[in-house]
């Protein structure tokens, strides 16, 4: 195969409404009697390990809608509101905002996290570790404060550049944060989550520490756990919550809220990223390799949107360019006669569609870029550095 050889799918769409997606109540009753996470803080109440109970949570509705700030793809999204969008200093006698960095090991559910916190799929996630590359910023609205949320790449020892620069962008994260969110596997606390901690602690910014997938152990199992966290004098607040299924995550926003500083919204309140949507459909289209792919191909890609073209009246145009560091790794991720890609191609112009509320015309080329994860420019020309 000539290495100039670009493959090329199309993958078109018919014409839909714009989507418009509503969550239900997380206290619904046909969901569950007493949440893990409610369980666990009633527990350990007593220990005033945390403020306080997470009951009586609201609904939440969203609408996908669109500010104009840019054609192109350079579009922002909307936020989902528990109040609304308006912000009045009058109505309030105190608004707090502020930076919450979320750090962690990798597949801890930092992503998973973020989307549960906006009711929104800001952040791509998958079950494979590192695959959050990008420092993804996440706005969340309530009606007395703004939380900014930074979702990081999972802490590790790097072993080639790529990693090195997401381990960057974390540790930057870290830095220009004014509250940190350390989150943990709900095991007894291993050294390197102890390394973690000990590094958020020098930046001087509260720690409140996050224990995910409770809902994956027994309960006495976890009240240890959180005895050995609450002997790390550096933590603040421990917060015990499953993620997943949105539980205990209203609870921890209203800790958070505790830490944010007294001053008005940094970001329009309609606003809940300042990513652009031609960011969103490259993360997009990651995300489905991810998931449909074993260990080489998805680590070894990286996707680019190369034209992004709004057509009113008709479907928007997005040209992605997926790359790979060897021939190999191309005929792999096409498949035999293109149907791997094909699927692939499928599922991203389907979650693109809901996510911009316009029917999508996409085209998917790869290419080859050999070793880009270890050279500096190649790292450089794809947003990493």
């Amino acid at each position: 195969m000539n290495d100039n050889f670009v493959e090329k799918l199309t993958i078109a769409s018919e014409p839909r409404k714009p989507a418009s997606t509503s969550f239900p109540a997380p206290n619904d009753p046909a969901a569950r009697d007493e949440s893990a996470a409610a369980m666990a803080r009633r527990e350990i109440a007593d220990t005033a390990l945390l403020t306080r109970a997470d009951e009586g949570r609201s609904g939440y509705s969203a609408e996908v809608l669109n500010r104009p700030d840019s054609a192109n793809g350079s579009h922002h999204l909307a936020s989902v509101h528990e109040a609304p969008s308006s912000f009045d200093a009058g109505e309030v006698d105190v608004f707090r905002t502020g930076y919450v960095a979320i750090l962690g090991q990798p597949n801890v559910g930092k992503s998973t996290l973020l989307n549960a916190l906006l009711h929104f799929k800001l952040s791509i996630v998958s079950p494979k570790p590192q695959t959050t590359r990008k420092r993804i910023l996440g706005i969340l609205n309530r009606p007395h404060s703004q939380m900014v949320f930074f979702d990081t790449p999972g802490i590790l020892e790097a072993h080639y550049r790529l990693q090195q620069a997401l381990m960057r962008a974390a540790f930057q994260a870290m830095k220009e944060a004014d509250v940190q969110l350390m989150m943990v596997e709900p095991v007894a606390p291993p050294p390197a989550d102890l390394a973690i901690l000990n590094r958020l602690a020098d930046t001087g910014k509260p720690i409140i520490l996050v224990i995910n997938k409770i809902d994956t152990v027994a309960k006495d199992h976890l009240l240890p756990i959180i005895g050995a966290y609450q002997n790390q004098p550096q933590v603040k607040e421990i917060v015990p919550i499953a993620a997943l299924h949105e539980d205990g995550v209203a609870a921890l926003a209203d800790v958070i809220e505790k830490y944010l500083s007294e001053q008005s919204p940094f970001y329009d309140t309609e606003q809940v990223t300042d990513h652009p949507e031609r960011f969103l459909a490259a993360e997009i289209v990651r995300e489905k390799i991810f998931l449909r792919y074993g260990e080489e191909i998805p680590y070894s890609t990286s996707v680019q949107i190369e034209e992004f073209v709004e057509r009113p009246g008709h479907k928007d145009y997005i040209r992605a360019i997926i790359y790979v560091e060897r021939e190999s790794q191309k005929g792999i991720l096409i498949g035999k006669g293109g149907q791997a890609l094909k699927q692939v191609g499928k599922l991203a112009r389907e979650e693109m569609e809901q996510l911009i509320g316009r029917p999508v015309y996409l085209e998917l080329f790869v290419a080859v870029k050999e070793r880009w994860r270890e050279r500096e420019a190649e790292l450089r020309s794809l947003g990493y550095l």
